[in-house]
Order: C-alpha cells, then sequence, then structure tokens
C-alpha cells in the first residue's frame, strides 16, 4: 500500500522539476512511511511513497523492467501475483524480486493494456512505457484504491489523493455544479470532484496519456443478471461461493508483516475473522471500538465472536471529545467534503489496529454484494407492490396505515409511521425513491440551503449512472448504483483515506471481483428469503457465528452525533456548521434553523449538521 503521484508534460521537450514531483510525493507521506522514490526522464515524472507489506527488500518503486523500457509507481496488492508469476515464468519472464509490482511489468509486457483483465486484487498505477512513449494508468475493478488526475497548462497530473495534484499546482476552484448531489449523498458521486478541472479515475477504468491526449476506457463490468435470467440453483451457488470466500481470504492474507482484522460485531467482518481463523496456525489479532451509548455500541457482540475464534482482542471507548478533537483531521485527510460520519470511528479503529499491526481484512463490501441493506428490502417491498394501482399504493394505503398509527401509543406507532413512509415510497418512481433514502438532506431541505446558481440536481448523478441498467429491473438499478457509485466514492473513499492516515493497509475479501462477478448472477429471491437479507453468507460461512449476532438487527457503523450535540459535546463542529454559510453558496438562516429543530428534539440531524460541518473547510 503506498502513494503514488506523477506528471507528463506533453511538450517532450519541457523537462520536468524533481522539487516540484519530491512536494508531491511529500504530500502523501502518511500513505508510505517507508520509503521514497523518483524517476525523471525528459518530459514524464513518476514518485512514489512505499507502505513496505510485501517483499519488504526487494520492492521499492519507481520499479523497472529488466530491459529499462518500463517503469511504474504502483499503490495496491496483487493478491494472485504468485499464480500469474507461474503463468509468465512459462512464458518466458525472469523475475529479480518476490514483489507484485514486477509481476504488473511483465504482465503488460505479455498482454499490453489487457494485463489488469489478469489482475485479482486493489490497484492504482502509472507505467510510463519508452518505447510507446505512453502513460498507462489503470484502477481495480471495484475502486478500492484512488487515482485523481486532472489537465493543466498541457500537462496530465495525476496522484493517489488531491492533495498531491494541488501540491503540482492544479487550482483549488470550488465547483459548485455537484453541492446538490453532496448534499443529498454526502460525497461526491461519480469522476467529477468538489474542484473544477479535477477528476477521478473511475474504477474497471484505464487512462492512456500520449501525444497529446488522453482518452479514458472501461476493461470491466458488472454484469447484473435479471429476472428471471438469474440463478436459483441455491446449493450450487452456495457452494461456489463458500469455496470463492475462502480462497479471497486466503490469498489476502499474504503478507511479510504482522496482519489482523477489524471486528465491528456485524455479520460481514465476522464472517472475514472466522475464514481468517481456520486459516491461520495463529490466533487473528482483532480490534473493535465502542460508545457507552448502548445504541451503537457492538463491542459485546464483537466480543462473542472473538472468544469463539479464539482471537487476540482489543477494543477501545470511544468519547465525544475523542471525536471533537479528531473532526478537524478529517479535511485534511479527505482533500474534498465528506459528509459520511462514519469516517470518524473508522479513523478511530484504524488507530487502534496501527498499534498492533500494518494490515488488516475487512468486512466492507459485504453489504453491496450480498444485498445486506434494508433498501435492498424496499426494493423487494416495491416489487411486490408495484402489481397494485399506483393510486392505491402512494395514497391510499399510507393513508390507512398513517390513521392507524394515529390510535396506538409508544412504540408500536413509530413502527406504524415508519411502515407507513416505506410503503408511499413504493408509489414513486425508482430514482426519486432512491434519491429520497440518501443519507443527507431531502430535495426540499437542500433547495431552501443552496443559495447559488449552477448547480445540477442530485436525481441526475443517479439517472446517468444507472443508465447501462436502464432496461433491468428496479432491484438490479439498485445493484448497480451501490456497486458502481456508492461503494467507491463513500465506502471505500471512507476507508481508504481513515486508514492510510495511519498507514494501515485494508484489504476486502468480499470485493474479490470472483465474487462480485457471482453475486451479479443470482436471483432477488435466492439473495432475499422473504425479507431476510444476505441468504447465501447466512447460508454458508455465517451459519456456525454467534446466535446472538444472527439474530442482532443491522447497525451502521456510525456515532451517537445527535445526543452528543443536544448535551453540547461537539462545539467544533457546530461552528464549522455555521460556517458553511459563509461563503454565500449555503444560507445561515436555513443551517440555522436545522439546528434548532436538532436542539428541540424536533429531529435528528446530527449527520445533518456532519455534512455541513464537513462542507465548510473546502469553502474558504
Amino acid at each position: 500500500m503506498c502513494g503514488i503521484a506523477g506528471f507528463m508534460h506533453y511538450d517532450r521537450h519541457k523537462p520536468c522539476d524533481i522539487r516540484v514531483l519530491r512536494a508531491m510525493a511529500e504530500s502523501l507521506r502518511h500513505r508510505g512511511p517507508d520509503g521514497e522514490g523518483h524517476y525523471v526522464f525528459a518530459n514524464v515524472a513518476l514518485g512514489h511513497r512505499r507502505l513496505a507489506i510485501i517483499d519488504l527488500n526487494t520492492g521499492d518503486q519507481p520499479m523497472f523492467s529488466e530491459d529499462h523500457t518500463l517503469v511504474i509507481v504502483f499503490n495496491g496488492e496483487i493478491y494472485n501475483y504468485l499464480e500469474l508469476r507461474e503463468e509468465l515464468r512459462t512464458r518466458g519472464h525472469r523475475f529479480r524480486t518476490t514483489s507484485d509490482t514486477e509481476i504488473i511489468l511483465a504482465a503488460y509486457q505479455e498482454w499490453g493494456c489487457d494485463c489488469v483483465t489478469h489482475f485479482n486484487g486493489m490497484w492504482a498505477f502509472a507505467l510510463w512505457d519508452g518505447r510507446q512513449q505512453t502513460l498507462f494508468c489503470s484502477r481495480d475493478r471495484a475502486g478500492e484504491k484512488p487515482f485523481y488526475y486532472a489537465v493543466v497548462d498541457g500537462t496530465f497530473v495525476f496522484g493517489s489523493e488531491i492533495k498531491a495534484l494541488l501540491a503540482y499546482g492544479v487550482p483549488k476552484v470550488v465547483n459548485v455544479e455537484v453541492l446538490d448531489a453532496y448534499l443529498c449523498f454526502t460525497y461526491v458521486p461519480g469522476q467529477q470532484t468538489f474542484f473544477d478541472a479535477i477528476y477521478k479515475l473511475r474504477p474497471a477504468h484505464s487512462i492512456t496519456a500520449k501525444n497529446g491526449s488522453v482518452s479514458e476506457s472501461a476493461y470491466w463490468d458488472l454484469e447484473i443478471l435479471d429476472e428471471p435470467e438469474a440463478r436459483t440453483d441455491e446449493l450450487q451457488i452456495c457452494e461456489e461461493f463458500t469455496a470463492l470466500f475462502e480462497n479471497a481470504v486466503a490469498i489476502r492474507m499474504r503478507s511479510d508483516v504482522p496482519f489482523g482484522a477489524f471486528l465491528s460485531g456485524g455479520l460481514d467482518s465476522s464472517c472475514v475473522v472466522r475464514a481468517m481463523s481456520e486459516l491461520s496456525s495463529m490466533p487473528v489479532r482483532t480490534c473493535t471500538i465502542g460508545f457507552e451509548n448502548e445504541d451503537f455500541d457492538e463491542r459485546a457482540l464483537a466480543r462473542l465472536v472473538a472468544h469463539r475464534y479464539g482471537t487476540e482482542h482489543v477494543e477501545r471507548l470511544v468519547h465525544a471529545l475523542d471525536v471533537d478533537r479528531a473532526f478537524s483531521k478529517l479535511p485534511y485527510l479527505y482533500d474534498e467534503p465528506f459528509g459520511d460520519s462514519s469516517a470518524l470511528p473508522t479513523y478511530l479503529v484504524s488507530q487502534v489496529a496501527r498499534e498492533r499491526v500494518s494490515m488488516v481484512l475487512t468486512g466492507d463490501g459485504g453489504d453491496e454484494v450480498m444485498s445486506g441493506y434494508t433498501i435492498h428490502v424496499g426494493e423487494r417491498l416495491a416489487s411486490m407492490f408495484s402489481h397494485l394501482p399506483r393510486v392505491f399504493v402512494k395514497d391510499a394505503l399510507p393513508a390507512f396505515i398513517g390513521s392507524m398509527a394515529c390510535a396506538v401509543p409508544g412504540g408500536v406507532k413509530k413502527k406504524l409511521l415508519r411502515a407507513e413512509r416505506v410503503v408511499r415510497s413504493c408509489g414513486i418512481d425508482f430514482v426519486e425513491r432512491l434519491e429520497s433514502k440518501q443519507n443527507g438532506f431531502t430535495r426540499p431541505e437542500r433547495e431552501r440551503l443552496i443559495s447559488c446558481k449552477g448547480v445540477r440536481p442530485a436525481r441526475d448523478y443517479i439517472s446517468d449512472a444507472i443508465r447501462p441498467v436502464a432496461q433491468k429491473s428496479n432491484f438490479a438499478k439498485l445493484n448497480y448504483w451501490l456497486t458502481k457509485v456508492s461503494l467507491p466514492d463513500d465506502m471505500l473513499c471512507k476507508v481508504d483515506r481513515a486508514s492510510m492516515a495511519h498507514s494501515l493497509e485494508t484489504r476486502t475479501p468480499f470485493l474479490d471481483h470472483r465474487i462480485m462477478e457471482l453475486m451479479a448472477t443470482v436471483s432477488m429471491d435466492v439473495k432475499l428469503e422473504g425479507f431476510q437479507r444476505k441468504m447465501v453468507l447466512r447460508k454458508t460461512v455465517a451459519k456456525d457465528l454467534p446466535v446472538e449476532l444472527l439474530r442482532a438487527p443491522k447497525r451502521g457503523f456510525c456515532l451517537p452525533l445527535g445526543e452528543w450535540l443536544r448535551d453540547g459535546m461537539m462545539k467544533q463542529l457546530e461552528q464549522r456548521a455555521l460556517q458553511s454559510a459563509a461563503s454565500g453558496i449555503l444560507c445561515l438562516e436555513a443551517i440555522k434553523c436545522i439546528m434548532a429543530e436538532h436542539r428541540v428534539g424536533r429531529r435528528d440531524a446530527g449527520n445533518a449538521i456532519w455534512t455541513l460541518g464537513a462542507l465548510a473547510e473546502h469553502l474558504a
């Protein structure tokens, strides 16, 4: 795991400034504290910061091919590098190191740009081909590793994080077009960033820069089979998944440094720990964090798993003061607004893990791949209601449920009101329903908040993203959106920045592309049994987990922000939220109204205030 940066002048006669390259690499020191390397030749400059995980002695970068015609800077891991080495040896290639980086060079020599289709791993790399005078850049299928780029004044500039591009001198100009999307999703979706002229290389895409032009192309996509073509042979599916999952965990345990696992007390991370324990001759090192508020605390469940599989387990209690102090570090880490408040607990659990290990396996991606969100159940419900008259679903039935709620007390009333909202959402079109279920502000709230022009509606981003599956079912559209947008731009971005802030590598078995491809072919009826989620996982790897965990309600990895804000323990966050209006693109009175409603208990606006607070620093 590393940080990469560099640039290529389109003018071949324009020399590169090594001082600029060093500044770019230095901005990524946290991603790679174990070493630094540079390559400058004529109009091309490549920089690298190394976090050594595999091949500690001979894996330094930039790395050259044997004939010195190729040079690469690489961030990530190619998990099947041992298998690829043997295949490439049979094709005549020789190796000087035991690193996966050298495998990429040999694979490029053998298969050209198609080499990436042979990799099982996570990666972002830039490879200079001296013979072809081409810079070839690529990002892994799921988008685990980041790659940002810009073209300024005839120069292609790239880096693992936006800060590397800013260190080159790329101007930092706010892109107001994405403001509505950010306030809706709590992150910036798709290829754009919060700054003009700075872009993300999309997952499963490669870039070729040559002769003054940049071309981007996809090398993989998730082929989702829709009902009734989808697979329903449950026993065979479960057998295939079990074998793939065990192998995905096994190849991700290849490491030359101590490693462990995040253990949240949820189903996904517990399955990873179970598989690791069966494969390891030593106790797995696990860690978790918790809160005094029991509604947010999963330490007890994590302990059950740790005890069952004999892990070396540590846990840490997080207080409001810890969060308030750490909050100020996030703007630097994420470079652009990132309103997912689970970034903070991810940052803190990474800090705990790094005290003992350099790499961890995680359960990230399990909800997206295995259909584990409540929104999956919502789409199943919507498909059932789709056969009824729309006016009945949208108006009559919700009104009936609402009238029932008025006649009952307490907990039952709360459940009926939630049911009313769910049923009412089943009567609207898919894009509007998905927009309404995001973690950010509602559309009316965003209209009151935004004070500037030139903003693109959030729903347009959804429509654009799901266009490749526009003719498929809403359940297929949902899975495509979750996998192609919210997974890389929210979940994986969150984990990458929070873990790399502590120079900690994270690996995600659920995002093995073979598992993703398998589950994309499976019927909704197999994934969801009634309204029970993740049934393939529950019937295989998870079946031996503690029954208390299997029966526990789903809880996200989040903070008790609402409580802490009402108790006055998050002053810095409140101040930042108010400061987000200072630039004039947001309405101060609308922000004050949201905060007042939260204080008096009219609504829980903890996450909303966090989203605004995360925005302030980047508008200054």
